[in-house]
This record gives structure tokens, sequence and C-alpha cells, in this order.
């Protein structure tokens, strides 16, 4: 009997293609990286090769940090305080981090972890950090309040090692920590292919609170960037042997006073300069042409994810995706005599956008919030008003929903 295999092999090829292909829209994998402290101006004057050469690949942007000046989302400029925007996709008003005590975290807004924990429990997640905090303290792993979340892999804690990483005035035992974090994020990169990492390095925020603006800060963004060359260079490994999708988002957790470089905490615009460096290829408007913040980071890991929060959930989360496409976004509201005002930026013209209202706040609680559907308006407006007198209250949570994202902002009358 005569058999022909060729047409059966062809189809096998072309279904295993397809598979492969299909396998890196469904999986791709996650890494972020937070180095302290380092305003956008200062990153901008130093020869940084490895985050040139990612940038080239998906882009580089200014950024900021603080929440809404003046406002009530307003946000210390602080270390962990910034750490958990980035996680949480919330401002310090939300996730109630003010400082780097940690005295008190809101858990009810989640953060990347568990976001994947609980809508993808199959996705291997890992922590690379030169602060233990970051996994015991915002990230809340093992407690009750994250419902016993658990990483698959942590690598930190070696700020209380001080046998092997004595401490010195000079804080070099940071950087060799910061040395050790790289060697084993490359290493369980390249080897184990999580899903979801976190890397945090510390060096440069040392250098920059002991010389401030100087060459031995300026000396540590180097470091850094060969840091991050490293551990890009397990990801392309990752990439060419195993055909895997990656993405790097790259950020600071603040910038630093304009005076001397030393400090930081306040509003100052140096303080609140920061920066996003990515190679993600379908960066959005908003990331190229505005000013994304920090929260803006969660939401597009969670595309890249395919994790899509419920809505209540979603109405919660501060940052608009600096990826894909988007509907809204830069939603101001204030209140002029018995009418909210709103406006924002269209980004999607042809579709209708909803308005939403709430005037409770239990989801600092854990209680799901009632939003009432206010109004509809044409895609092409960037501005409505809205009766108070029909929803009387001191407080109220606005939301604004496209098709692609929604936003939010609270107004508190006086």
């Amino acid at each position: 009997m005569d058999f022909n295999l060729k047409p059966y092999i062809l189809f096998l090829i072309s279904f295993i293609n397809y598979s492969i292909v299909f396998g890196q829209q469904q999986n791709t994998k996650i890494v972020f990286v937070i180095v302290d402290g380092i305003s956008a101006d200062v990153l901008e004057k130093i020869e940084t090769p490895t985050l040139d050469t990612i940038a080239k690949k998906g882009g580089y942007t200014r950024a900021y940090v603080g929440g809404e000046k003046d406002g009530y989302s307003e946000t210390p400029t602080i270390s962990a305080v910034g750490y958990n925007s980035l996680l949480t996709g919330t401002w310090a008003n939300k996730h109630n981090v003010w400082g780097n005590s940690i005295k008190d975290p809101n858990y009810n807004y989640w953060t990347v972890f568990r976001y994947a924990k609980e809508n993808r429990p199959d996705l291997k997640t890992a922590i690379f950090s030169t602060w233990l905090d970051n996994r015991t303290k915002l990230i809340g792993e093992g407690l009750p309040q994250t419902n016993y979340l658990k990483l698959n892999y942590h690598f930190d804690g070696f700020e209380l090692d001080t046998v092997n990483f004595p401490h010195d005035e000079d804080r070099l035992y940071i950087h060799k920590i910061d040395e050790k974090v790289v060697d084993e994020a490359a290493r369980y990169i390249q080897a184990e292919s999580p899903d979801l990492s976190w890397v945090y390095l510390e060096y440069t925020d040392d250098m920059g609170h002991r010389y401030g603006d100087s060459e031995q800060f300026h000396n540590s963004i180097a470091i850094m960037d060969n840091q991050i060359g490293r551990i890009y260079k397990a990801m392309d490994y990752r990439r060419k042997e195993y055909g895997e999708d990656w993405q790097i988002f790259i950020t600071t957790d603040h910038g630093r006073d304009k005076e001397t470089g030393k400090g930081h905490g306040g509003q100052s615009d140096r303080e609140r300069l920061t920066w996003i460096v990515t190679d993600a290829d379908d960066l959005n408007d908003y990331f190229k042409n505005g000013t994304p913040g920090i929260v803006d980071i969660l939401p597009a890991m969670l595309r890249s994810l395919e994790i899509s929060p419920e809505p209540n959930r979603a109405f919660e989360i501060d940052g608009v995706s600096i990826t894909g496409p988007l509907s809204v976004s830069d939603l101001k509201a204030n209140i002029q005599g018995k009418y909210l005002t709103l406006s924002w930026k269209n980004h999607n013209r042809d579709k209708k956008l909803k308005v939403y209202l709430s005037t409770e706040n239990g989801f600092k609680n854990g209680i799901y919030d009632h939003y009432k559907l206010v109004k509809k308006v044409k895609g092409n407006t960037n501005s409505t008003k809205i009766d108070l007198d029909k929803y009387p209250s001191h407080f109220y949570k606005i939301v604004i929903e496209g098709k692609h994202n929604s936003i939010n902002a609270w107004v508190m009358a006086k």
C-alpha cells in the first residue's frame, strides 16, 4: 500500500510552529527591577549601555512618584512607599505604607504577586532582594491577610548576615549583597525560568545618601547598569535557547532633593522625577508622549501575564497600562457648586465611556463598594458634569470605564 507521509509531516510542522507562537503569547515572563533612588536627570547624564540597549528594543520615559501633589493621593517619596506603589498599582492613601517602617500595609490592595497566585496559581514567582522586608512585609508572604501567599523562590535577607557581610560606614557591604542578589537572579532565571520575578538593588540610594550628587553616586549607577546586563543576558539565553517571551521593566522608587542630592521624601519636582526603561514592544502613546507614574507598571505586567482583575478590583487600581490599547487616562475631578466636574484624556474616541459613582469606601476594609452607573458619554468627549444633588454625600469615588481600561479618582466635599 502506498502512503504519502509528506502532507502529514507538513501539517505536524505547522502545528508545532503554531503551538510555539501561541505558547509565547500565552506565557510571557516578566522581570521587574527597582534600582533605588536615581532621579531621571542623573540617569540621563551617565553612560548606561545596558539600559540604552533595552530602551532601543522598547523605550525610555521620564516618570513620576508621589501621587497627586497637594491632593488626596499625595504620597511620600520614600523607598518602601514607592515599592508598594509599584507592587499594588495604588498610591499611599490606599496601600497605607507611609514610610520605611511599613507599620500597617493594607493588604486588601493586592500586589502583583497576589494577583498572579489568585488568578494563575501555576505561575512560578521569585524575588531577589537586598532588603528582607520587601517579601515579608510588602508582599506579605505567609500572612493570613494575603491568604498565606507563598512565592516559589526567594533570595534575600543577607543584610542581616553581619558575619559574611560586616557592616561598614561606606556601605560596601550593600554593594556586595547587590552583587550576590544579581548573580543568583541571573542564575535562577537562566536555569529555572520563573514567570514573575522582582529584583531589588539598594546600593545606588546608599551612595546618594552618603555623597549626594557626586562621582561616587554616578559610579554606583554605572555598576547598576552592568548588573542589569547580567540579568538581561540570562533572559536572552532563555529567549534564544527555549523560544520564550520575556519582558523587563526597570524603574526607581524616588528622585533626590534639589539642594545636594542626598535626601528625598518631599514633593519637589526632582524628588518626584523618576523614569522607566522597558523592552516591551507594544508601548502605547501614554508611555511615549505622556508622563506615566510608578503605579502604571502593574497594569502593564498584568496585561502581559493575561490577568484581568474583576471590576471591583480593577476600579481601585490607580495606574493605567503603559502597553497595549487604552480608552482613558489622566482623570481630574473636582466639585464646583453642586456639580462634580470631570475631565480626562481620551485614547479611543469611537467608543462610549461609562461614568460610575460610589459614596462608600468599604474596599479598604475588604468590602466591595456599590457603584452606580450615573452617565454614559460619547467617546469623542473629554469632560462632563454630574449633578450631585442626586447623590448627596461628603465623599465620592469616581470611575470612568472604557473598552480597554478604567480610571478612578476621589473627591471629598468641603
